[in-house]
């Protein structure tokens, strides 16, 4: 590999870390000294440098910026009109107490199949938050569980677009793709509850009340720190939760309060379904607009301020946790987008490519080989679903020429992109700031849970390879 791209990487990744962990500055001014740092020791001109900057913030915001506002704005709306609650006391009825984790494992396990991991956790995070406080769990615990599961499908299970366009370019069969991604996906769960239980309480002392959205943060302060953020003796959420008292939250029925978090889910799975089955036709179309996750989500969030709040609640009151909302999401979007913008600038210097080739000469397995080359990718530049297709690109002829089965290659391009997300990764930006952790604590949640999901892929890959032949 180039030796000045090499450094590009190293010190532009150092820069961000530095930053970040050693300095007072903000993870956003630290993103976008990584993108300039790695920028100019690959030597991309100066002008393209800023250009690539800023289109990467762009894009990403684009793709996702709205997305989290109305997110958030759907949530808040739960949080304070009770409807988080009632759907928290479904999720522990249909899971049984004491398996809040498994039950946001699985929700998000589900729902990533059709929808991009950053928009399932924004619409399922209030969930997670209201468990939390509800039932004295780790909040971390309990994120980090939603997230991992959302995390296991979208990087196993085709229609994501990165699984799907790995069938396209080595030949797989899609219905077989399918199924092995369902069977791998299902062996990881129980490794993402794992990891769950045994980081969230540890990571608890760790969480920022000035990260947490509103009004998690309040519950975070009025536990003292407590791990799982479980209120005072005495307080409204300790009657709440033994079911003796009055809730803090007026009650609405879960029925009421699923329909704007399930609406837009189904409209988005909607969009992917008729795309695939019945494309350029009138359902299609429509679907393609009111399926597109910016409209689903303001469709939620209209449906939740005339559905949710009681009749006697106050225009002004709402309009209040709106602005509350908006404010609380503002940080969380701006880093989303730094981290669009490093990605970008290690993409545009071709450091991810250089370390693809680089790794296609190594003597290893060539079933392996996707593997390899999507754990490299997705280290250099932080998209799972780009080190997916690169790595299935880069490796179909040497699986082909070796006679790999075609299946086994996808599941071995998509095991690979688990590795190590971190700070490049706009995913890795919003669960930790929507769990309230930062620096080093942040890693130790999402970067130490997705290189052990890719530790524990390499096994099940093994199996694969004595199965599939």
């Amino acid at each position: 590999m180039d030796v000045q791209l090499l450094a590009a990487l190293v010190l532009g990744v150092a820069a961000v870390v530095a930053i970040i962990v050693w300095s007072r500055l903000d993870a956003f001014v630290g993103l976008l000294a990584g993108a300039l740092v790695t920028g100019v020791v690959a030597g991309v001109p100066i002008n393209d440098l800023i250009g690539y900057i800023t289109s990467g913030f762009g894009d990403t915001l684009a793709g996702i910026g709205i997305v989290i506002a109305l997110g958030v704005m759907i949530g808040k709306v739960l949080e304070e009109s009770g409807g988080a609650d009632a759907l928290a006391r479904m999720f522990v009825r249909a899971f049984g107490k004491g398996r809040e984790d498994v039950a946001m494992t699985a929700t998000g396990a589900v729902v990533s199949v059709p929808v991009f991991c950053d928009s399932g956790f924004v619409i399922l995070h209030p969930l997670a938050r209201s468990l939390a406080r509800r039932y004295g769990k780790p909040l971390v615990g309990v994120s980090l569980a939603l997230a991992g599961g959302l995390a296991v499908t979208h990087h196993l299970v085709p229609p994501t677009p990165g699984p799907l366009a790995a069938v396209g370019l080595l030949g797989a069969d899609l219905g077989t793709v399918v199924v092995a991604g369902l069977v791998m996906a299902v062996i990881l769960v129980p490794v993402v509850v794992a990891y769950a239980r045994i980081m969230g309480p540890r990571l608890e002392r760790h969480l920022d009340p000035e990260l947490l959205p509103e009004p998690a943060a309040a519950g975070a302060a009025a536990s003292g720190g407590a791990p799982g953020g479980s209120a005072p003796a005495g307080s409204p959420a300790d009657a709440a939760a033994d079911g003796t008292g009055h809730d803090a939250k007026p009650r609405v029925h879960p029925a009421l309060a699923a329909i704007p978090l399930l609406l837009p889910l189904l409209l988005i799975v909607g969009n992917t379904v008729s795309g695939a089955a019945a494309e350029g036709s009138r359902v299609a179309d429509v679907f393609a607009f009111i399926g597109e996750p910016a409209v689903a989500l303001l469709i939620g969030l209209v449906i939740a301020v005339y559905l949710l709040p009681r009749l006697d609640i106050e225009r002004t009151t709402v309009v209040g946790w709106l602005t509350s909302a908006a404010a609380s999401a503002g940080m969380i979007v701006f880093i989303t987008g730094a981290g669009g913008a490093f990605g970008e600038v290690l993409r545009q210097s071709r450091v991810g490519d250089a370390l693809a080739e680089e790794v296609s000469t190594w003597p290893v397995p060539l079933f392996l080989m996707p593997f390899l080359i999507a754990t490299f990718v997705r280290i250099a530049q932080g998209s799972g679903t780009v080190a997916i297709i690169t790595a299935a690109t880069l490796g179909a002829p040497l699986v082909q020429s070796a006679g790999v089965d075609p299946t086994l290659a996808v599941l071995s391009a998509c095991s690979g992109s688990f590795v190590f997300s971190y700070v490049n990764d706009s995913f890795f930006w919003v669960v930790t700031r929507f769990t309230g952790l930062s620096g080093a604590p942040a890693m130790k949640m999402w970067t130490g849970a997705t290189t052990t999901l890719w530790l524990a892929s390499i096994p099940l890959l093994g199996i694969a390879a004595l199965v599939l032949g």
